[in-house]
């Protein structure tokens, strides 16, 4: 039987980095039986929600989705969708891998980077508690709970334990935030303790960042915060090539929602040049998640070789091919190894 997942091509460059991606998922031969659902800026600002029903009705229903770029307002208009949709289907994990992609030039081009970020994903300054006190003077809660706190580091020690990762990292500010901060640590120490087997530390966040950009290859698993996590896991895809090559995951006890974490680019919206790797290497997240190892693994070494032949990238990362000519290298790969 066909896997039901609610696909959100989003806008921008949405529909055309989501169309590259179904495409390249039907080429490992998984069967997926699409809910196509349109989710733009436009369709929001009509339906005055960041989250219309007619969504929300088909992930309640599928609850699994893949994800596009969605336009949000800066300093004004509606609420982000991406924080409506993890309170709404409790997606408390936010999971970024973060490696080198061979043959990609960076900075870091010749480290060996390979990390995954942990991001604590319904709570923190991201609750939207805030309010004008007075005229010019506004207050905004930081909202960290043992809960939370507990549940999004059981989360990576068992994903540590399960993918044989050896160390995990978790960042703070509990020397100047010491309670909210202070709790957040305490309890990641506290589920440490049940995973003997992972060695753990802990940096503050602004060493934490330092320690990233002078030596990114020794960080294996980083867990953070909401605010933290929003801030590390961009930085550390900046040291890989940026947001347009790294995966995202928003796992819930119920829901998993894949996304591309960058921006819907208006504009280069239609020009046929947007690269859809990030949406492709969250797709091959999906289909971990759903219990298709073999078709990821075909899909990851495929994008992998296009990567490390350099002939059909984008302009974006070095190349000159357009969306379709590197997914027709992408697939053509997938289908080399069938």
């Amino acid at each position: 039987m066909a896997y039901q997942i609610t696909l959100l091509p989003g806008d921008g460059i949405g529909p055309e980095v989501a169309e590259a991606t179904v495409r390249a998922i039907a080429a490992t031969g998984v069967e997926i039986e699409w809910d196509r659902q349109e989710l733009s800026a436009a369709i929001i600002e009509e339906t005055g929600t960041s989250l219309p029903p007619h969504v929300l009705e088909s992930l309640e229903r599928t609850r699994i989705g893949l994800k596009g770029p969605v336009t949000t307002p800066i300093a004004g208009g509606f609420k982000s969708v991406n924080v409506t949709l993890r309170k709404r289907l409790d997606l408390f994990a936010n999971v970024r891998p973060v490696f080198t992609l061979p043959g990609l030039r960076t900075r870091f081009q010749d480290v060996n980077i390979d990390m995954v970020i942990f991001r604590e994903n319904t709570e923190d300054l991201y609750s939207g508690l805030e309010h004008e006190v007075v005229k010019d003077v506004v207050e905004s809660l930081k909202i960290i709970t043992r809960y939370a706190s507990i549940r999004i580091a059981r989360y990576a020690f068992e994903y540590a334990r399960k993918n044989h990762r050896k160390k995990i990292t978790a960042v703070h500010k509990a020397n100047i935030m010491k309670l909210s901060d202070g709790l957040f640590i305490r309890c990641c120490r506290e589920v440490a303790a049940d995973f003997p087997e992972i060695a753990y530390n802990e940096l503050i966040v602004d060493n934490a960042s330092m320690q990233l950009v002078m030596r990114p290859e020794t960080f294996d698993v980083l867990l953070l915060p909401n605010l933290y996590g929003d801030i590390v896991s961009d930085l550390a895809a900046g040291l890989v090539g940026g947001l347009g090559v790294v995966p995202g995951a928003n796992m819930g006890e119920d829901h998993a929602v894949f996304e591309a974490v960058h921006g819907s680019a208006p504009d280069i919206a239609g020009q046929g040049v947007a690269n859809p790797t990030a949406l492709m290497s969250s797709a091959i997240l999906m289909l971990r998640h759903i219990g298709e190892p073999a078709a990821a693994d075909r899909m990851q070494k495929a994008l992998m070789k296009v990567f490390r032949d350099g002939t059909h990238l984008t302009r974006d990362v070095g190349g000159t091919a357009g969306t379709e000519e590197f997914t027709d290298a992408v697939i053509a790969e997938i289908e080399s190894q069938a």
